[in-house]
């Protein structure tokens, strides 16, 4: 870890004073002081300071190569939750792998062409001991909104993942859509500011549904929605006074059934089985004063 700016002066310094000829040459006394002989505006404590800061700078960098290699290590651990997630993110629909490979064959292929066969683009893997299994959950992109992979594509990716899977290794698929979200709330607003259907009297919109639309779409991947976070956003929101989340409840998809199971109750905090949300609606949010 880098020292600081200080403590490596201080080091300098220390060397510098306990130089016998230096001591000749400045008839400074053994064991003094540094700061004792020397202003902080000085040359010599002008040139310390800079490079004790090169000094600072080199650490820094150095210690930021080593997070960096430790990573890259780390991520190349070829079976880890991490790997599987890395392989899974650079799965490439449409193309095949390279013979004996977990790699893509690539040649003749255009960047944008590769980029474009990225088709996964949210991924989380996790480990169940109980039961030796791994579950990775998937979803795609179209514009802002996460989708579910359709069933060509999920099936090409079971397909690779059978490929490149070590043996032994039992994987559950997720690629459900998004499981739904049902918000009733009442929204405590400041007359000046808010009006009675939510709009921002200044500005114009719906800021309240604009905030817990940004903290859905910033929640990570396979996240917690935590309700006294959403509540925090939203009193932070100007001219609203307090926000008061009466009910809160989702929704997840079944895949066995091919729909959507009924709501439950989310009383603290939950995980999405799909691995994020949708909003319902906005028309349970009352705006009172």
């Amino acid at each position: 870890m880098a020292r600081s700016i200080a403590t490596i002066k201080q080091e300098l310094t220390a060397n510098f004073m306990g130089n016998a000829v230096l001591q000749n040459s400045y008839g400074f006394a053994d064991g003094a002081v540094f700061e004792s002989e020397f202003s902080k505006v000085s040359i010599e404590s002008i040139l310390f300071d800079i490079f004790a800061f090169g000094v600072f700078l080199l650490e820094v960098i150095f210690d930021y190569h080593k997070k960096e290699i430790d990573t890259a290590i780390y991520e190349q651990k070829s079976g880890t939750p991490r790997w599987y997630r890395n392989m899974s993110l650079a799965f490439q629909y449409g193309f095949d792998l390279l013979d004996d490979s977990d790699k893509f064959e690539n040649t003749g292929f255009t960047a944008d062409q590769i980029e474009a066969s990225k088709i996964i683009k949210y991924c989380s893997v996790k480990e169940s001991i109980e039961s030796n299994r791994l579950t990775i959950k998937v979803a795609g992109e179209s514009g802002d909104d996460l989708i579910p992979l359709d069933v060509t594509q999920i099936t090409a990716f079971k397909d690779y993942l059978a490929e490149i899977k070590y043996a032994g290794v039992k994987i559950n698929v997720v690629n459900n859509p998004a499981d739904k979200l049902q918000l009733t709330m009442a929204i405590y607003r400041d007359v000046l500011v808010i009006d009675e259907n939510g709009n921002s009297i200044l500005n114009g919109g719906k800021p309240v549904e604009k905030a817990i639309r940004d903290y859905m779409k910033n929640l990570p991947f396979d996240g917690e929605l935590v309700i006294n976070d959403l509540i925090a956003k939203l009193r932070a929101i100007d001219g609203v006074n307090n926000a008061h989340i009466i009910n809160a409840t989702s929704s997840a998809y079944d895949s066995a059934t091919a729909d959507y199971l009924g709501f439950v109750p989310i009383n603290v905090k939950t995980i999405p089985v799909a691995g994020y949300f949708e909003i319902v609606n906005f028309d349970t949010v009352s705006y009172v004063v």
